[in-house]
């Protein structure tokens, strides 16, 4: 799965070829949790109250970023780093 970002712990990345809707995916220790880009919301998985805001924080200052990086995993092509939250 390729890593799109990473900060305070909190891995983001992305698989290719995925379903819809839109989705990132996230790591933050144990936990495991899969975001829709456009509502920016848990859509599998849990994360502890205080990650899930800081990764909505950071996807909602990337929506963009993570939206491009989603066609370019469909077409199966190099996604790019997005810039952590800081």
């Amino acid at each position: 799965m390729p890593e799109v970002s990473r900060f305070l712990g909190i891995v983001i990345a992305m698989y290719y070829s995925e379903h819809c809707p839109p989705h990132f995916h996230a790591r933050y220790g144990e936990n495991r949790a899969s975001f829709s880009i456009e509502e920016l919301k848990i859509m599998e998985g849990s994360m502890p109250k205080r990650v899930v805001s800081l990764i909505i924080e950071w996807a909602f200052e990337h929506r963009q970023e993570l939206l491009d990086n989603w066609e370019l995993a469909r077409r199966k092509e190099q996604l790019k780093s997005i810039e952590p939250l800081v």
